[in-house]
């Protein structure tokens, strides 16, 4: 029982900095329109809001740097440092963000000042999703690593869920002017005291031995010049994952609300109950890929992508709440398996030399260039062709390709991670 009990400290010790991570993703995004006026004032209220969301694209530029240099700790010096370095830049950062003078007190240098601190944020990001992966799987038993990746997925969406419901309530309380003035700071003081938790949490983490073939001097060059093949593999297996998320919990709910006069509370709340089912699924999912094994569940997550996405996209573009509810829900349940699989499966594809390097590369490489521009893509690829289904058919192409991956994949659930 003992064992036990230490065992899900370790695991809650590594997941819970991804709690912190998408905690202060929600946070920004709900605040936005409150930090375009505070940092980047303008007459025109829409552009206050585009740099504010611009200074929130500069987190997810700064991705590639946080893989490369994480990567480089984690395979070279050990797991735990990197996350402990990675934690302590997310605090700082979060903390640097609520103490910021705005434009009214130091002009232009608060939006510079804001951009240097999303920039940390997202250079810390980089390294924590990754890097706790890889040591949370790499100190799970053979026959529960999938169950800890789902742990850690369902950490993310527990830290979204938790940002969005901190935000909402502290502007509830205050009210509209105190939000304004000085309110919008206090999200982000409580995310500088959660990753003091995590920090202390993670003095007793145990780290991963170092492989026994010797650290790679240059893992991330190593990496891409040796397993180039797997990491195009990782890439195409989190890429429908990482475009529906973005496209369901972002592209759509703004679509709920412009297009199909939802109201905005209605589509929150649909977005809302989705990351709870995502919660609840990871682990389930992770326990089912333990027991089944990786190949057989991606197999069905892709081929009903490729079967279900037309289907349910017609339901969300029905006037019905009902309809729009539950294609929401489809879309949840099979995302939240496929996000659970590829925890683990990225972590059992790559040798431990450069297993940090590698994974962290593909991810961060992946959710850059297609997650994080689903959005975009999907707005152009509606006004380009008049068809509100083209986003469908992206999602149905980005599964096609999880599945050829998947087909070459090989069954890893079980066996022994090389060392």
């Amino acid at each position: 029982m003992l064992s036990q009990r230490l065992e899900h400290r370790q695991v809650y010790a590594g997941a819970v900095g991804n709690v912190l991570e998408w905690y202060d993703f929600a946070v920004y995004g709900f605040l936005a329109p409150l930090i375009g006026k505070v940092f980047f004032p303008s007459d025109d209220p829409v552009a206050s809001l585009l740099a504010a969301y611009g200074a929130m694209a500069a987190g997810y530029f700064s991705r590639p740097l946080g893989s490369v240099l994480f990567g480089h700790l984690g395979d070279r010096i050990g797991r735990k440092p990197a996350l402990m370095l990675s934690m302590m830049l997310m605090g700082a950062a979060t903390l640097g963000i609520a103490v910021l003078p705005g434009h009214a007190e130091i002009g232009a240098a608060a939006a510079v000042l804001l951009l240097v601190m999303r920039g940390i944020q997202g250079i810390s990001v980089a390294g924590e999703y990754g890097t706790s992966a890889v040591l949370l799987v790499e100190r799970a038993p053979a026959d529960r690593r999938g169950l800890v990746g789902g742990w850690v997925m369902a950490a993310c969406n527990l830290g979204f869920l938790t940002g969005s419901a901190v935000g909402a309530l502290v502007s509830t309380l205050l009210g509209e002017a105190a939000m304004a003035a000085w309110g919008w700071r206090i999200p982000f003081f409580l995310g500088a005291l959660i990753a003091v938790h995590v920090l202390l949490m993670r003095r007793s983490l145990e780290d991963s031995p170092l492989p026994r073939d010797g650290t790679a001097s240059l893992p991330v060059l190593e990496a891409l010049s040796h397993h180039y093949r797997t990491i195009g593999m990782i890439v195409c297996l989190v890429l429908p994952v990482a475009v529906t998320f973005y496209m369901c919990f972002v592209y759509a709910s703004s679509y709920l609300v412009e297009r199909m006069h939802f109201s905005t509370a209605q589509a929150l709340d649909i977005t809302t109950l989705a990351l709870v089912l995502q919660v609840v699924v990871a682990p389930w999912a992770g326990h089912l890929a333990d027991r089944y094994g990786r190949r057989p569940l991606m197999l069905f997550v892709t081929i009903a992508s490729l079967l279900a996405t037309w289907p349910l996209w017609w339901a969300m573009h029905q006037p019905s709440l009902a309809w729009v509810v539950f294609a929401q829900l489809c879309f949840a349940l099979l995302n939240g398996i496929g996000w659970s699989l590829t925890v683990p499966i990225m972590v059992e594809l790559v040798p431990a030399r450069v297993r940090v390097s590698a994974s962290g590369i593909a991810f961060n490489l992946c959710l850059g260039l297609f997650g994080g521009t689903a959005p975009w893509v999907a707005t152009w690829l509606v006004t380009r062709t008049a068809d509100d289904f083209a986003p469908a058919w992206y999602i149905m192409a980005t599964a096609f390709l999880a599945l050829l991956a998947t087909l070459r994949m090989p069954e890893m659930a079980g066996r022994p991670l090389s060392r």
